[in-house]
């Protein structure tokens, strides 16, 4: 019988949540620095509060505790589920 240790189990998918924000983070920096370049302060704060809410993402609470349950839960932010 295998015994899933729920805590560690979020850990882990809360990491996959990371893996899956580096490249969205990554095209945000991009366009971020054109923003800059062209001075559009709007779309830099847009961009901004887009990165921010990429980085709450681990602040999500994951409700359940079978591998199901926590597998269920993945943040819009990150687009599809992997």
């Amino acid at each position: 019988m295998i015994i899933v240790n729920p805590d560690k189990a979020k850990a882990i998918w809360k990491d996959k949540w990371r893996e899956a924000r580096k490249p969205l983070l990554a095209s945000l920096d991009i366009e971020f620095m054109k923003a800059v370049e062209t001075a559009d302060t709007e779309k830099q704060a847009e961009i901004a509060s887009q990165k921010q809410a990429l980085r709450d993402v681990t602040q999500t609470e994951i409700v359940g505790n079978t591998p199901e349950e926590i597998k269920a839960v993945w943040p819009s932010v990150l687009g599809d589920n992997l």
